[in-house]
C-alpha cells in the first residue's frame, strides 16, 4: 500500500470526514463560554470529552476508509448525529446554565460581604461551539450521502416488443 493510494478517485471525499472530525476534536479545546473576560473551554466538562472522543473516532473511521477502501458512511453518520446533538444542546443550554451559576455567585458575594447584588456578567457563546457545530453538521451531511443516492435508471424502459 503506498502513501498515494489514499488519493484514488474513488475515496477522496473521505478527506471531509477526516478534516471534520480533527476539527471536531479541536472544537472542545477552543473557548465554548465566554464570561465577561474570562473564557470556558469544552474540555473539563462531560460534554467536551465526549466531543473530543467522537471526533477522533470520526477522524480514524475516515482515515480507515482512505486506507482500506472500504464505507464507512453509516458509522459516521451515527458519529455525527451524536456529536451534533451535543453541540446543539451545548449551544443551547450552556450559556444559561453558566449564567446562573454567575447570578448564584453574585448573591452569595453580596450576603457574605453585606453589600448589595451587582449585575450578572454578559455570558456569550465562543467559537468552539460554532466550529463544532459545522464539523458535526459536514459529519451528518457526509453520513447521509449513503442515504441519499442516485438510481441507476431513473425510468423505466418500455420494451417495444410489448403487445399491450
Amino acid at each position: 500500500m503506498s502513501a498515494g493510494g489514499i488519493f484514488r478517485p474513488g475515496m477522496r471525499a473521505y478527506f471531509v470526514p477526516l478534516v471534520a472530525g480533527v476539527a471536531l476534536a479541536t472544537s472542545a479545546f477552543l473557548p465554548w463560554v465566554i464570561v465577561a473576560d474570562v473564557t470556558i473551554p469544552g474540555v473539563p466538562d462531560v460534554p467536551g470529552l465526549w466531543i473530543v472522543g467522537l471526533g477522533a473516532l470520526a477522524a480514524v473511521l475516515a482515515l480507515l476508509s482512505l486506507i482500506t477502501r472500504k464505507n464507512s458512511r453509516h458509522p459516521l453518520l451515527i458519529v455525527g448525529l451524536f456529536a451534533l446533538g451535543i453541540m446543539f444542546l451545548s449551544w443551547r443550554m450552556m450559556p444559561k446554565a453558566i449564567t446562573a451559576r454567575a447570578l448564584i455567585r453574585s448573591q452569595a458575594l453580596a450576603i457574605v460581604e453585606n453589600r448589595a447584588v451587582t449585575d450578572v456578567p454578559r455570558v456569550e457563546v465562543g467559537s468552539g461551539i460554532y466550529l463544532g457545530l459545522a464539523a458535526a453538521c459536514a459529519l451528518v451531511g457526509f453520513g447521509l450521502t449513503i442515504v441519499v443516492k442516485r438510481a441507476s435508471r431513473p425510468y423505466v424502459i418500455a420494451d417495444p416488443n410489448d403487445d399491450v
